[in-house]
């Protein structure tokens, strides 16, 4: 007689704790980004130069090349185009600023007498400034010499300003200006050696301010490379190892989870990489075509304000306001057809941009509403200043691809809602 012995399957493990080690992963995680946002710049720019840069990996590893060697490549190419840059341009640009900052004063002076007034006598030919008054009292300047005033008794009370002497002689007091002793013959010799030698006798006064001061340029220099060089190795890193985090990141989730995961991912890409990749398209050719546009009106120091209008295009709608206002006011001191010929360019740009670039660069997925956007920079700027800026559209970007993943999944999940919407028909306009 055969006995069958039935195997009973083990019981079901409880969900619950995938969950709870999950969700105190998750809180854990959290908290060390908290406890150490100081440091996690270098690791915000890694994943933005990963992102950035894999393309051309991709590209240059589909030759048949190691990923290892397709990333050196890239790298050699990106260190050696910023290399030429700094050999050729750098240069003119660093003598275009010294001599902006020597003409700053002479701006700034043509600007308090020369257009400031003009625009008060505009104002008040409009009726927008009160009419300057005539019978005022005038106040000496501060620079007079000699100032007599009237006192409540009849008597007069004289001062006596700087550069005056009073010298007294048999006749009476004589005034007369002070006379500076003439050197009867410039030595420089004698000139070098005063000079060296206060230079000396300042560095043995300040000695531990002069070593503090080049301690803390060496600090900052030595800790731009380290930034640099580490910021270059961990995005090398992310992506070489691209595929192991994706597949990591799936591992979190249940088997039936991972095609919406993949979905997702999908999504954030196609968002990002107009937002990302598109806006360093559209900053280098909004360079460009500045450059060519103000060398060819002669506006003076185009290759700062060519630089000037590349950067600030990657802040959204702020970063062309803001870089368009010194090309007019550079223009406006050489004549007023050189700055309306600028403003009419800088608007003419623009215009390219928002009705042929953003739309065949950036795409639709893209696409984020004005009103967002200048949430998004005026909410990073606050908390996180330029970096924040430059990533707060990036980060609405991923927002607003997390919010369309879950309302799909919301939307699948519900009969009705998942059925297809009725057309809205929009009444004509009245009138």
């Amino acid at each position: 007689m055969s006995t069958t012995n039935l195997s009973t399957p083990p019981p079901p493990k409880p969900r619950w704790r995938r969950t709870v080690f999950l969700a105190v992963s998750a809180a854990l995680f959290i908290a060390v980004v908290v406890a150490a946002h100081a440091v996690l710049l270098p690791f915000v720019l890694a994943i933005v130069i990963a992102y950035v840069l894999f393309p051309a990996v991709a590209w240059v590893e589909r030759r048949r090349a190691p990923r290892a060697v397709a990333i050196l490549v890239v790298y050699a190419v990106m260190l050696g185009a910023m290399g030429l840059f700094i050999r050729f341009a750098a240069p003119r640009v660093t003598q275009e600023l010294v001599n902006l900052r020597g003409e700053i004063p002479a701006l700034a002076k043509e600007a308090r007498e020369k257009w400031v007034p003009a625009a008060q006598e505009r104002l008040r030919t409009m009726g927008l400034a009160p009419l300057k008054q005539e019978d005022e009292p005038l106040e000496p300047p501060e620079s007079a010499a000699i100032v007599a005033r009237p006192q409540p008794d009849g008597s007069i009370e004289i001062d006596i300003g700087s550069g005056i002497a009073i010298v007294e002689t048999k006749h009476g007091f004589l005034v007369e200006p002070v006379r500076e002793r003439k050197e009867e013959h410039w030595d420089a010799n004698r000139v070098m050696a005063d000079a060296v030698g206060k230079s000396f006798v300042y560095a043995q006064d300040n000695a531990w301010e002069v070593a503090r001061y080049l301690r803390d340029v060496i600090q900052s220099i030595s800790r731009a490379i380290f930034i640099f060089s580490i910021t270059l190795m961990l995005a090398a890193y992310i992506m070489l190892t691209r595929e192991k985090i994706q597949v990591f990141a799936a591992s979190l989730l249940r088997p039936t989870s991972r095609p919406l995961f993949d979905r997702l991912l999908g999504r954030i890409d196609r968002g990002l990489s107009g937002v990302v990749r598109g806006q360093l398209i559209i900053c280098l050719v909004n360079g460009v075509l500045s450059a060519v546009g103000f060398a060819i009106v002669g506006l003076k120091y185009w290759p700062v304000l060519a630089l000037v209008a590349a950067v600030f295009s990657l802040i959204p709608i702020f970063g062309s306001i803001v870089s368009s206002i010194p090309a007019v006011a550079i223009g406006l001191t050489q004549s007023v057809g050189t700055a309306l010929f600028v403003l009419v360019w800088i608007i003419g740009i623009h215009q390219l941009e928002a009705n042929l670039l953003n739309p065949k660069i950036m795409g639709d997925a893209a696409k984020i509403h004005p009103v967002l956007v200048v949430f998004s920079l005026l909410v990073g700027e606050h908390y996180f200043g330029v970096v924040g800026a430059l990533l707060a559209v990036p980060c609405m970007s991923l927002a607003k691809s997390l919010f369309l993943h879950f309302r799909e999944i919301a939307q699948e999940s519900d009969p009705e809602l998942a059925a297809e919407p009725l057309p809205v028909t929009v009444p004509p306009p009245r009138g």
